[in-house]
């Protein structure tokens, strides 16, 4: 099943504050399921997102800059 988090460790791990952690969460922008009250992640969801956000960042870097051999 993998290792499970609570908003603080994500927190530490993403380098923001717990609350900002729940609101992905509530909002649906980081992958996060509740028991009872409790947010809770798993952490090979969470790594995934991040590789998924980094590629989707990096295509829409490379698709905004113009490409070298159109200048020259």
């Amino acid at each position: 099943m993998g290792e499970i988090l609570e908003p603080k460790e994500v927190a530490e791990m993403l380098k923001v504050n717990p609350r900002t952690v729940i609101r992905w969460a509530e909002q649906g922008k980081i992958p996060a399921f509740k028991i009872g009250d409790l947010w809770r992640f798993r952490k090979i969801a969470l790594e995934t997102f991040i590789l998924e956000e980094e590629k989707r960042n990096m295509q829409s870097k490379q698709c905004s800059q113009p490409n070298r051999e159109e200048k020259l």
